[in-house]
């Protein structure tokens, strides 16, 4: 017990041992993530729109204690580009991008995210991810892709515009200037995307990323970029991040809320694609729960570092995972690497031109596009497809509040699986002149000749759907004059509640003032166990109660013919 307790308290425990050959990989692993996680930090604190440095300090300390904490080793955390885009709209709508008050919420913002994750990994609340459906991710990421890359224009183009609320409004008036960009500022996005797409293109295995990063801030410093105009990263602090107690604000703190769930969810969603990935390829196991602990201690430690909300990163995940790492103690080497970054070439990065930052941005995301995606939402049925649509297009109609639009999404999946619970598909029976069932096409009315009719209901009985349940058995009963027997071929029903148990015990009796019997076939245990328990079946009846379809219309015939043998000999 106690061994699975501090299993539990301290998961980098159960590392596998560590010998002089592991760690080497481990630490060319995680040289490798680190050549790419801190310009890509750059990147991403641009995009959630901090300073730069607290990018960085996003990739050191919270880096750490997530692969600590978490259950995959080879899970590299630090920004993101999809936590960071939610981060600055979350924050955009209630401080103004750039201010000391805007950079204070974004530290906020990740102290509640990462308490909700912590929250439900505790409560072992993994499932609540199911929440987020597939086609709804789907739509939301698509929508959030092309936002991040719209989103860069300005950086990419030196075109600076007025920010509202409306961001396809503020990218329009972006694209009308286009005839008068920056040059410089456009060169050098324009640059740095050849450079990143000739590197992935031609030369995969080298640090494209880095090479780029080096080349154009020296050219940055060489050409002047920043006295004529460009933006550059500027100057960066050097040294550890300080420790201290995030600013806490009630107003802020309520009106955050709802974007900490949301960012809760998606970044998590980001963190487990690669979790998974990572558990198939070493045949390793990995809990979900951990692991949202893991996540969220992350993000409180980045609020306590002046730091931004993290999350685990796909494409750093596979780097690590390419590079043969063996075990979390590559993502420590790279937070090694990061630290030396801190403490000793900030000042190398002074002239790293803002727009190569952008470019990086619009390279990465890009994987992220994927319009095929969701056709196969439309396939699987009309529901998946709106969700899919519906989220997609609240997303971009609400930018940059996007958290809004994947709420849109999530709630739709949920209205229409309550709706398809309250009204699910009621499948009516008639006889053969055999004396066999055959699925009726007709609808309840339809069997006006019939004394025994069938109906078979495949869902969950329980208060949402009751009344739905007891008109289709009404109907039978008002539109079928002849009736003597109603069937629940009951193979699909798998649990009933109390709300169903008294609508049963309603219906019977009814049903026995009009000469019908209702009769029940096929059961499930835990059906009759309930049946059994609330007495209901002294209402029923036990001999109407059959193991088998078959049983049960052999004997409603049997009946059938002796009441009009009774009624004859009358």
């Amino acid at each position: 017990m106690a061994q699975i307790l501090m299993g539990r308290l301290f998961p980098f425990l159960a590392w596998p041992r560590m010998d002089a050959g592991s760690l080497s990989t481990d630490l060319v692993a995680g040289i490798t993530v680190s050549l790419l996680a801190i310009p890509q930090s750059l990147a991403y604190a641009q995009l959630a729109g901090v300073p730069a440095y607290y990018g960085l300090y996003a990739a050191f300390i919270p880096s750490i204690v997530a692969v600590l904490f978490g259950s995959s080793g080879q899970l590299s955390t630090g920004p993101v580009a999809m936590t960071s885009l939610l981060t600055a709209a979350s924050v955009g709508h209630i401080a103004t991008p750039g201010s000391a008050e805007f950079v204070s919420y974004v530290t906020l913002l990740a102290l509640l995210s990462g308490l909700f994750q912590i929250g439900f990994g505790l409560a072992r609340a993994g499932v609540l991810l199911n929440l987020l459906s597939h086609p709804v991710l789907m739509g939301f990421i698509n929508a959030a892709a092309l936002i991040i890359a719209l989103s860069q224009l300005p950086a990419l183009s030196g075109i600076i515009v007025p920010q509202t609320d409306h961001f396809l409004i503020d990218i329009w008036h972006v694209i009308s200037r286009l005839d008068n960009p920056h040059v410089m500022s456009l060169t050098f996005g324009l640059l740095a995307m050849l450079l990143l797409y000739g590197f992935r293109r031609f030369a995969p295995r080298l640090p494209g990323v880095l090479i780029m990063v080096a080349l154009l801030t020296g050219l940055s410093y060489a050409t002047h970029f920043a006295e004529h105009g460009g933006s550059v990263v500027g100057e960066i602090p050097t040294g550890m991040p300080s420790i201290s107690v995030p600013a806490m604000s009630w107003r802020a703190t309520i009106a955050l809320l709802p974007a900490a769930f949301v960012i809760a969810l998606i970044s998590f969603m980001e963190a487990m694609s690669s979790c998974k990935v990572i558990a198939i390829k070493t045949r390793t196991q990995w809990d979900e729960n951990q692991e949202l602990i893991g996540q969220g201690l992350a993000k409180v430690v980045a609020a306590f570092c002046h730091s931004m909300p993290v999350s685990g990163s796909f494409s750093r995940s596979a780097l690590n995972l390419a590079s043969h790492a063996r075990s979390g103690a590559s993502s420590l080497f790279a937070a090694g690497f990061v630290l030396l970054t801190l403490l000793y070439f900030t000042p190398l990065l002074y002239h790293l031109p803002k727009p190569a930052l952008a470019a990086m941005i619009v390279l990465a995301v890009g994987n992220l596009l994927d319009f095929s995606s969701l056709r196969p939402a439309w396939q699987a049925g009309r529901d998946d497809g709106i969700a899919a649509a519906l989220t997609f297009i609240a997303t971009l109609a609400f930018a940059p509040n996007i958290q809004n639009g994947i709420l849109t999404g999530i709630l739709f999946s949920l209205g229409a699986f309550i709706y398809h619970r309250m009204s699910p598909r009621i499948v009516f029976l008639e006889t053969r002149g055999d004396g066999s069932w055959r699925e009726s096409k007709g609808q309840a009315g339809f069997f006006r000749q019939q004394k025994i009719v069938g109906l078979r209901f495949a869902a969950t009985l329980f208060f949402a759907n009751v009344s739905f349940f007891e008109d289709a058995i009404l109907r039978l009963e008002r539109e079928n004059p002849q009736l003597e027997y109603i069937l629940v071929v009951a193979s699909g029903i798998n649990h009933i509640d109390a709300s169903a148990v008294e609508m049963l015990r309603s219906l019977v009796t009814r049903l026995q003032e009009c000469g019908i019997t209702l009769a029940f076939s096929s059961a499930k245990p835990q059906l009759l166990e309930v049946i059994e328990r609330t007495g209901l079946v002294a209402d029923i009846g036990a001999e109407n109660l059959f193991a088998a379809d078959d049983v049960a219309l052999q004997e409603l015939f049997r009946r059938l013919e002796q009441n009009q043998a009774s009624a004859a000999a009358a």
